[in-house]
């Protein structure tokens, strides 16, 4: 396990399944995913189906939330040869992937998801052109927020189809969820956000 001291990293990936997609064959992505909490990388992991994904030009069916101690250890869990097997297994039952990680503070990083906790995920991708202070005031965004949040700046563009900025707001449960008075970003950000991906998601009980 590597030694490297740092903000937790938070792994959101996004999954969705072939319409015609053997249930039994979905239902063991999901299990095969859940398996991979037990690597010593692994500070959380769960997966499973959405309850809810509001875009306006993207669809997902499926969500796995990880997080590890440091981006070594990410990268550790990716090289895995389970972690392999799985998204190999995976792959014939899946129509598009997804993903985006970014470092999240103790703070956040001390709001563990639990069995039959919710979570409402949050994605943003940005306007082009933007300088570094438009990016910095819409992660000011996030800060004024009066919830129990994790937010960051996505480190790892190759398969977050664009998305730079990701959060999680996390609620004791689906009732808490439901009746959140959270404030829209892309209302208050509108001038600098191009598209946002909105997720909801119900922990699953062991």
């Amino acid at each position: 396990m590597s030694t490297t001291t740092g903000d937790t990293v938070e792994h959101i990936v996004l999954f969705r399944a072939k319409p015609d997609a053997d249930p039994s064959a979905v239902a063991a992505m999901v299990n095969g995913l859940n398996s991979l909490s037990s690597l010593d990388s692994v500070l959380h992991l769960t997966g499973g189906p959405l309850l809810r994904c509001k875009s306006d030009s993207l669809t997902f069916t499926h969500m796995l939330h990880a997080r590890y101690r440091s981006k070594d250890d990410l990268r550790a869990y990716s090289l895995h040869p389970n972690h392999v097997s799985v998204v190999q297994e995976s792959k014939p039952v899946l129509d598009d992937i997804m993903a985006v990680d970014w470092l999240t503070d103790a703070t956040a990083a001390a709001l563990t998801p639990r069995p039959g906790s919710a979570m409402r995920v949050r994605l943003l991708k940005l306007k082009e052109g933007l300088g570094e202070e438009e990016k910095a005031g819409v992660l000011r965004l996030f800060e004024n927020m009066n919830f129990q949040l994790s937010f960051g700046e996505n480190f790892s563009p190759d398969r977050a189809k664009g998305y730079s900025i990701g959060s999680i707001a996390f609620y004791p449960g689906l009732g808490e969820l439901e009746v959140d008075g959270e404030s829209d970003i892309m209302e208050v950000g509108k001038d600098l956000v191009e598209s946002e991906v909105v997720l909801d998601f119900l922990v699953p009980l062991p």
